[in-house]
């Protein structure tokens, strides 16, 4: 099981259409999609950057933990996602075999009915890193 190529590069802000000004409609990035993901509180908003996408991710609710991090750093890269075969796989075999622990027990659900999981940051030279793969049946 190996990361197959770069999914997309997360980046946390505050309002989703002021960023939007930035990057579609100065650096002409085309929306691929925009998506609520209620049970984590966020909207992501894809953007197409020809090998992999730009994800625009907005905290919903005051208490989400990415608006503490909006409050003490600003608007930031928070992530980099690479896609795999399979989130299950890899979190419940390939990555603790080589030490790697994730930070999620079980793949959580992402944009489009993707799975995803992050790897604990203390084991990436503290770069998080998420790992999407397509449902698995």
């Amino acid at each position: 099981m190996t990361f197959k190529k770069l999914d997309h590069i997360a980046i946390v802000v505050a309002n989703t259409d002021e960023a939007l000004k930035l990057y579609r409609d100065v650096l002409g990035l085309p929306v691929r999609f925009s998506q609520v993901l209620e049970d984590q509180n966020v909207r992501l908003t894809h953007l197409d950057m020809g090998n992999a996408d730009l994800q625009l991710v907005e905290p919903l609710v005051d208490d989400h933990p990415l608006q503490k991090a909006l409050a003490e750093r600003g608007e930031h890269l928070h992530h980099f996602c690479f896609y795999v075969d399979s989130v299950e796989e890899m979190i419940a075999t390939t990555l603790p075999s080589m030490g790697v622990p994730s930070r999620d027990a079980q793949p959580r659900s992402g944009p489009n009915g993707r799975q995803t999981a992050f790897i604990d940051p203390a084991n990436t030279h503290n770069v998080l890193i998420e790992i999407t793969s397509d449902t698995e049946s």
